[in-house]
C-alpha cells in the first residue's frame, strides 16, 4: 500500500513530511508535493508530520480526494525529488482547509 497526498498540500507544500521519509519518495512541483506509488514502502512516517493533514494511505484517501491517487503517480514522474525540508509557501496558514484547489494546481 502507498500514501498520498491530497489536496490541502496545494498552495502549502508543507515539507515536514519530506524530512522524515527513509526513501526519498517524495517530488515537487511548484506549489505541491506528491509521493512516487513506487518507491513509498508505507512506513507511515509522514502522516502525523503534515501539518495540514494531507497525506493518507490510499486505502484511507477521503471521499472526493480519490483522484489525487493517480495525480501522485503522474506527477512523481516528472518532478523531481525532494529529500530536504524547505520553507513552506509564505502565505500556506491562508491555503490550509480551503477546499477546491485542484484548479491552482501548478503543474
Amino acid at each position: 500500500m502507498t500514501h498520498v497526498v491530497t489536496e490541502n498540500c496545494i498552495n502549502c507544500k508543507h515539507t515536514d513530511c519530506v524530512e522524515v521519509c527513509p526513501v526519498d519518495c517524495f517530488h515537487e512541483g511548484p506549489n505541491f508535493l506528491v509521493i512516487d506509488p513506487d518507491e513509498c514502502i508505507d512506513c507511515t512516517l509522514c502522516v502525523e508530520e503534515c501539518p495540514v493533514d494531507a497525506i493518507f494511505a490510499e486505502g484511507d484517501v477521503p471521499a472526493g480526494q480519490e483522484p489525487y491517487l493517480a495525480l501522485n503517480a503522474e506527477l512523481a514522474k516528472s518532478w523531481p525529488v525532494i529529500a530536504v525540508k524547505i520553507p513552506a509557501m509564505p502565505d500556506a496558514a491562508e491555503w490550509d482547509g480551503k477546499p477546491d484547489k485542484l484548479r491552482l494546481l501548478v503543474r
